[in-house]
């Protein structure tokens, strides 16, 4: 998957740019604040039809301005985005308007990877299941069905546990639990399939950025594992009803991330910490670059690389450097605030790039 060029009018900060890009290497150099992530969050919105930051899509809006519009030509189609002030958003393939938004995820393949990513490890446990959730329904739209299913499902039950005034249908109540069962159990199935791809992979890559110093592991945890979803779910409803919400389900589901068999989120430094979240990026990368089906065309992820070096030592700053500059990436979004780490990457082969300069929300092409 290919980049070619991308518009943007009234995205956050960026006024009007129009930008053509590198097939491989794009680096955007900045001070902090100067809107470099906010064009590769506009390259992220174009893919998963939301910003990385907010889902409230009226929040990217320019200060002061009406709308905004985003479109993107990649190797085979185009994609247009626009939305103007209290109105829905318009998303487009080729001019053709989708009916619904979940038929776009995974015809742009993505990993993004940004300083906020720690809280995968420091935050709680729907940063880990969102991040689950967004490597899986890039690969497979029946997940993203099956998913909305349970949270409809869930939400509905949660409506009848909260209602002080009657007590909950007895009939509608089992019809409910027995959709979210249905849909959990899939959902986590599919949820525990990707822990064990990953783990791996997410070995392979921790080790060469840290020179095999550490090791780290990934551990699933679900209501799953504790038996046929629908009695976990039922054996508790009175519990439920009391606190006025479900205790049980796929949604308190959660990653385990230890180092050296110890959990991560105690025992790790800022550049372990840091250093496992990229190496897990690459290891979701590797995974969504692998043909799920032996013969069909499959596109190259774009990455995303969003200030990442910060508070990595020099060693891991050059095996990362290594790594994405090799043949198995794709094209490479990336954000600095100077130009040393690009250096240090060209400096491994003739590649072709693009740099940009940025500054208050203009972008301007600094290519040598």
């Amino acid at each position: 998957m290919v980049l070619e060029q991308l518009s943007v009018v009234n995205y956050k900060n960026i006024a009007e740019a129009t930008l053509s890009f590198s097939p491989k290497f794009n680096c955007f150099i900045g001070n902090n604040g100067a809107g470099k992530t906010n064009v590769l969050d506009a390259i992220y919105f174009l893919s998963f039809c939301h910003s990385s930051s907010t889902t409230q899509d009226s929040l990217v809006i320019r200060h002061e301005q009406d709308f905004f519009m985003l479109e993107g030509t990649y190797s085979d189609f185009n994609i247009y985005c626009g939305m103007k002030r209290g109105s829905k958003k318009h998303f487009k393939r080729s001019g053709k308007e989708y009916k619904r938004l979940s038929e776009h995820i995974g015809l742009i393949p993505i990993v993004s990877v940004s300083p906020a990513d720690t809280l995968l490890i420091e935050g709680g446990s729907e940063e880990r299941r969102r991040l689950m959730d967004q490597v899986i329904a890039q690969q497979d739209n029946q997940y993203i069905d099956a998913l909305n299913r349970y949270n409809k499902a869930l939400q509905q039950r949660n409506v009848l546990l909260r209602d002080e005034e009657h007590e909950p249908d007895a009939a509608l109540m089992e019809l409910l639990e027995e959709e979210m069962a249905r849909q959990g159990e899939f959902v986590s199935g599919k949820r525990s399939e990707l822990v064990v791809q990953l783990t791996p992979l997410l070995q392979q890559f921790y080790n060469t950025m840290s020179d095999g110093r550490e090791q780290v592991s990934l551990g699933y945890v679900s209501h799953c594992q504790r038996g046929p979803l629908l009695n976990v779910i039922q054996r508790d409803r009175m519990k439920d009803r009391a606190v006025g919400y479900s205790l049980h389900g796929i949604h308190r589901d959660d990653l385990e991330i230890l180092l050296d068999g110890h959990p991560m989120r105690r025992e790790g430094s800022q550049g372990q910490l840091k250093t496992f979240v990229i190496a897990l990026k690459l290891a979701q990368y590797e995974l969504l670059a692998t043909p799920r089906t032996t013969g069909v065309p499959h596109p190259l992820p774009l990455l995303l690389l969003d200030d990442i070096f910060d508070k990595l030592d020099a060693t891991r700053v050059e095996q990362i450097i290594r790594l994405v500059a090799s043949q198995q990436f794709g094209q490479i979004f990336i954000t600095d605030t100077n130009r040393d780490h690009l250096d240090q990457i060209l400096s491994h082969g003739q590649f072709d790039y693009k740099l940009f300069n940025v500054e208050n929300g203009e972008i301007v092409n600094k290519s040598s």
